[in-house]
């Protein structure tokens, strides 16, 4: 049951108990008594509602930003990362493969914001070599959920 319901609650986590218990064929009382377990342990960690900003009148700017750094001995890249991610402006932090160590997504209400952020805050840093900012001009799909719909060719066929 426990991985049906992860695999649910991650596409809706809008979802009603009664629809839940429904779905997985247990009872009310079950359902709850492990979500409640899950969000003890740590493994669901917080619900969210994912938002189309360019829907809206509040202007966003999402930026993913590439970030080489020294790994400090015995510490690897976890104390970089935690002082990273502390940064009230920063939505996360992945430790990734490749030419650069982290993956840091901020998300302000301006190109300039940003690009304080990374001159002010982030490149300040001791252990960091070099970033990398990209900004992110449209989303398509985003948490799973397609954003962008094809437009449906509403034009009539005519026919000789």
């Amino acid at each position: 049951m426990r991985d049906e319901l992860l695999s649910i609650i991650e596409k809706n986590s809008k979802i009603g108990l009664n629809e839940l218990a429904v779905l997985l064929g247990a009872d009310e009382a079950a359902v709850l008594s492990e979500i409640e377990t899950l969000e003890r342990d740590g493994v669901i960690c917080g619900y969210h509602t994912l938002i189309d900003w360019e829907k809206t009148s509040i202007e966003k700017v999402t930026a993913l930003i590439e970030v080489r750094v020294t790994p400090q001995r015995g510490q690897g890249f976890d104390n970089i990362a935690e002082r990273i991610y502390n940064y009230p402006e920063v939505r996360a932090v992945y430790l990734i493969s490749g030419g650069y160590d982290l993956l840091v997504i901020l998300e302000e209400k301006s190109l300039r914001e940003i690009s304080n952020f990374v001159s002010d805050k982030l490149s300040t840093l001791d252990s960091v070599l070099s970033t990398a900012t990209h900004f992110i001009l449209k989303k398509y799909k985003d948490h799973g959920t397609i954003l962008a719909k094809k437009r449906e060719d509403e034009r009539e066929i005519i026919t000789p």
